[in-house]
């Protein structure tokens, strides 16, 4: 069930059995020669739909664009400020609070948004207590590639080539979604990995491809099936679990 796609009568209806949502967020950055800018938003959606329809959870529209200022120094890349990015949080959470949500679980599909999150999730909290809206909200982040069962199947088919960006896991499993926009170019060898980023064109000095000790082409839309389901499955259990907690 998607927020976007129902009517207001059809979320009333809702949450008098849930007060349980869904929050997709990604991000629109460079991938690599081969990896799909909006890569991190369309894994966490294609796996918050996958999950919304296995276990009939309400899924909100997604948040495509993160904190991601350390890839700015590649054409097409969009990126908050992380204390836009908070701001963007609370007002998603206070406005479905209003209406009764209480439950807001978000898969995540980028790095880089898990410490601005996390700041957000304390802001809201604060931000509800003192508005006088809901003393009872509570938030969790679930990054859909360190599932313990994504995890292993990447290590399995990948090993140490899966790197830590514009990954062939992730770019499986776009192409498993958008097998119509599959891309392929050159990718040199070797690849820079283990540097620090401060920054992003000491990101782009240290990483010139944007990949990060990654080989994509290694991925298969055949590969990103089985990703998708891993996580669909994984990620439900969670969910389920996170609605059961006082």
């Amino acid at each position: 069930m998607l927020l976007h796609l129902s009517t207001w009568q059809e979320v009333e209806t809702y949450l008098t059995r849930s007060t349980g949502i869904i929050v997709p967020i990604g991000s629109t950055e460079q991938h690599g020669p081969t990896g799909l800018i909006g890569t991190d938003a369309i894994c966490a959606e294609a796996i918050a739909k996958g999950a919304g329809e296995s276990i009939d959870a309400l899924v909100a529209p997604t948040i495509n664009v993160g904190m991601a200022l350390h890839h700015m120094a590649f054409p097409g890349s969009m990126s908050l400020r992380p204390s836009t990015m908070i701001l963007v949080i609370r007002d998603y959470v206070s406005g479905l609070a209003k209406a009764g949500f209480r439950k807001f679980f978000f898969i995540n599909g980028h790095g880089g948004n898990v410490a601005t999150l996390k700041a957000a999730f304390s802001e809201t909290y604060d931000y509800l207590a003192d508005s006088g809206i809901s003393h009872s909200v509570q938030c969790v982040v679930s990054n859909w590639y360190m599932c313990g069962s994504v995890y292993k199947l990447a290590k399995e088919l990948y090993g140490d080539q899966e790197g830590s960006h514009a990954t062939p896991s992730e770019v499986a499993l776009t192409q498993y979604v958008y097998p119509e926009a599959i891309k392929s170019a050159p990718l040199s060898e070797p690849v820079a990995k283990g540097h620090r980023i401060y920054g992003a064109i000491d990101f782009r000095n240290h990483y010139p491809d944007g990949r990060m000790g990654s080989n994509p082409a290694l991925a298969t839309p055949e590969h990103g099936k089985q990703f998708y389901e891993l996580a669909v499955k994984e990620i439900s259990s969670s969910y389920l679990e996170f609605l059961a907690t006082n």
